[in-house]
């Protein structure tokens, strides 16, 4: 190309057309990219900063599946913390039906006082009936020297399957059977001679509340079962699992959620004792699931809480992501309007320039007329 001569003028309007070309691929490639800025030769300050902010907001949105996740996590804890409610207030209603369900027993007190040391070996026999109409005899044997007290305390302990066995202020001795038998003291000897005047002490056994009880238990075992069917991917609060969820890139800034025991055992909940046939043993039981109830409470109000965090944090770390790609995007993204006015500057452009390229060639072409 170096051997042909052009004129100044066709020179002129030639690199006003390559020019003009040039302006037009750059146009053409931000019509078909959307980007004024594709690369570090278009605006390295631009396309560095865009791609730092696109990256940052890349590390964002993994972190915000992590904080989804972590939502469920928790959500499939609350879940389980409000069935678990349900049984143990279940437990609580079955507890208070069979507390409702009379025990008749009897008290008896007997002609036998024991408030002196023994002077001679004596015993006592006492005849036990089981709810199955099994009668036994229990043997009480009293050694020569044994105070009042250790008397006591060894008829006491003697009987202590079968009745509850007092003493008053005189040393007078009362019996009160336990649920399904039926006690009385039959006979003695040496100074307990008097004791076959007594008559008998009765307890007897409810099955309704043995029913109870076993609905109970039932309700205890499906606690345990609820709370370890409550996780979520492997992590389950009710277990006492513990969860972190990372809130920025760079992991300083995060959340440690403590895992719970929601288990019948971590409730303080135990099964039914003594088959419910007294109330004592079933006030114990409502005790404790009134306990319960409350430390579900407080479990549903610390993992709400750590769930209003989670969720803040998740949509804190959206609209952040929103405004980095944002920023980004202005700093590279091209004004289609303004691409396409160019575009039609420059179509017109081009025009003009072959126009003009033509007409300076004319003055050349007009040679040829001389031959």
């Amino acid at each position: 190309m170096s051997d042909i001569s052009l004129t100044a003028s066709m020179r002129t309007n030639l690199l006003s057309l390559q020019n003009t070309q040039s302006l037009m691929d750059q146009t053409q490639e931000r019509l078909s990219t959307g980007l004024k800025v594709n690369s570090a030769i278009d605006n390295a300050s631009s396309y560095y900063t865009a791609q730092s902010l696109n990256n940052r907001a890349s590390d964002l949105n993994s972190l915000l599946d992590s904080m989804g996740q972590g939502v469920q996590t928790i959500k499939a804890a609350n879940e389980g913390i409000e069935a678990i409610t349900k049984f143990v207030e279940q437990a609580k209603a079955t507890a208070n039906s069979a507390r409702d369900e009379a025990v008749n027993v009897n008290k008896v007190e007997t002609d036998t006082v024991v408030n002196a040391e023994i002077t001679a070996e004596s015993t006592l026999v006492f005849s036990v009936t089981d709810k199955e109409n099994s009668t036994t005899q229990k043997t009480v044997t009293l050694a020569d020297g044994d105070s009042a007290a250790e008397a006591q305390t060894k008829i006491a302990e003697a009987l202590k399957d079968v009745a509850d066995v007092t003493f008053d202020a005189s040393g007078k001795m009362s019996i009160t059977a336990k649920a399904g038998n039926t006690v009385k003291l039959a006979s003695g000897t040496a100074d307990f001679a008097a004791a076959t005047a007594s008559e008998e002490s009765k307890a007897e056994y409810n099955t309704t509340r043995e029913k109870y009880a076993t609905q109970f238990d039932s309700i205890m075992n499906q606690i345990d079962k609820l709370a370890k069917d409550s996780g979520y991917k492997g992590i389950n609060l009710l277990q006492s699992n513990d969860l972190k969820v990372v809130f920025n890139e760079s992991r300083t800034s995060d959340i440690d959620i403590k895992g719970e025991d929601a288990s019948s055992k971590g409730l303080g909940l135990t099964a039914a004792t003594g088959s419910w046939q007294t109330n004592a043993d079933i006030d114990d039981a409502i005790e404790q699931v009134d306990a319960a109830i409350s430390k579900l409470r407080i479990m549903s109000s610390d993992f709400g809480n750590y769930y209003s965090i989670v969720q803040n944090r998740q949509d804190f770390t959206s609209n952040l992501v929103n405004v980095l790609t944002e920023g980004a995007d202005n700093l590279t993204l091209a004004d289609m309007n303004e691409e396409s006015a160019n575009m039609l500057a420059l179509q017109t452009r081009q025009q003009l320039a072959i126009n003009s390229l033509s007409l300076a060639s004319q003055a050349a072409q007009s040679v040829l007329k001389l031959f």
